[in-house]
């Protein structure tokens, strides 16, 4: 709620200083008061409105009273860095978590595989996930920076390992890695098998030359497989994945002992990673062709449930820090800035509330209201 007292200083060129100074108050305070409508607990409300009023009166301004009246503000499209910007980390303060009760963080990562929130959608990513590492298969990962693919991955990892299932995870380390080696490394077959056999059988020396490396491959994941052992390649940040490397991964999947195959495959990556693997890309055709795609859509009409399941892991019911309306601001926050593409994944949101729950604090205004989100 932005009051009419932005556009009477404008008018009356009243510095936003000097009128602080006239009210007895901060400049962040009477900021909030000129976007929000909101004052600080600590201040007498009625006192600083009476010495605003009278600071306008000396300045000239007719009807000085008129400028606690809120002005409507018509909703502009967002640039583009707008939208980029809820995508920088923003932390939740301490004066935040004091001021809201909270005995911890709810955008913290998750720790246990009860804090991973499963929407049907997520919940059928990652269950496809699951049987891949276990059973065999091809498949892509794919969604926007944010969406909580990185997070799939590891509760795959966890749940591997609290269910004791005999999967070994195979992770190429990424740090570094480029689409082109002009601008940093590129991730090729061979680096592959290397970390094959450095996660299979860290004991035995890589082969030098190629023939030999991809012989001595195929014959540890047999050797591994017939000792009851599962392999998945799991590769993050795949949309940096050159062609050539896309390519070779069919010869991986094609690594067999008898009618069985030796090696599954699981493709992380943003929709970059999508257009790489279009199946008007003749280059990678016959990839394209044996790979199962799945995409993690926007929290959507899950935000809702979102929301309260990572308040409710902290003990804190989410109407506790929401005022009504605020969940609806949200939505229309992350939208694009023509509606048409949503923002609406964990990494956005964190940061969107976290701001407004931080601005809260600071004005002293004990929920969050739609105001404090459309302000961020």
């Amino acid at each position: 709620m932005t009051l009419q007292l932005k556009p009477i200083m404008a008018s009356a060129r009243i510095k936003q200083e000097a009128l602080a100074d006239a009210a007895g108050i901060s400049r962040p305070a009477l900021s909030g008061l000129i976007n929000h409508g909101a004052l600080p607990r600590r201040y007498d409300r009625a006192s600083v409105e009476a010495c605003i009023t009278k600071h306008l009166r000396l300045h000239g301004v007719a009807n000085a009273d008129d400028w606690k009246r809120p002005i409507a503000v018509p909703p502009q499209d967002k640039p583009e860095e707008t939208l980029a910007m809820l995508l920088r980390k923003v932390n939740l303060t301490p004066q935040a978590k004091r001021h809201f009760n909270l005995a911890g963080n709810p955008f913290a990562d998750p720790t246990t595989a009860e804090d991973v929130f499963l929407s049907q959608d997520i919940r059928y990513v990652r269950e496809t996930m699951y049987q891949v590492a276990r059973n065999g298969g091809f498949m892509a990962v794919i969604g926007e920076s944010g969406a909580g693919k990185s997070t799939l991955r590891e509760e795959l990892q966890d749940r591997i390992r609290r269910e004791e299932q005999s999967v070994l995870v195979i992770e190429p380390y990424v740090l570094g890695m480029e689409g082109s080696d002009t601008i940093g490394k590129t991730l090729r077959a061979q680096h592959i098998a290397e970390a094959i056999m450095a996660t299979v059988d860290p004991q035995a020396k890589t082969k030098s030359s190629p023939e030999a490396r991809f012989r001595q491959v195929h014959e540890t994941l047999r050797n591994s497989s017939r000792a009851g052992q599962s392999h998945v390649l799991v590769i993050e940040e795949a949309h940096s994945l050159p062609l050539a490397t896309l390519k070779h991964l069919k010869r991986f999947r094609e690594l067999k002992d008898g009618l069985r195959p030796l090696l599954s495959i699981i493709l992380i990556g943003q929709p970059e990673l999508a257009i790489k693997l279009s199946e008007h890309n003749p280059e990678v055709r016959e990839v394209v062709q044996r790979i199962e795609i799945v995409t993690l859509p926007p929290l959507g009409p899950h935000l809702g449930d979102y929301l309260a399941h990572r308040f409710k892991r902290i003990g804190m019911p989410v109407d506790k820090v929401l005022a009504s309306g605020a969940l609806e601001a949200l939505r229309t926050r992350l939208a694009g800035p023509r509606g048409d593409v949503s923002l609406l994944y964990p990494l956005a949101v964190h940061n969107a509330l976290a701001a407004a729950m931080n601005r809260a604090a600071d004005l002293g205004v004990p929920l969050v209201n739609a105001d404090l989100v459309k302000g961020g």
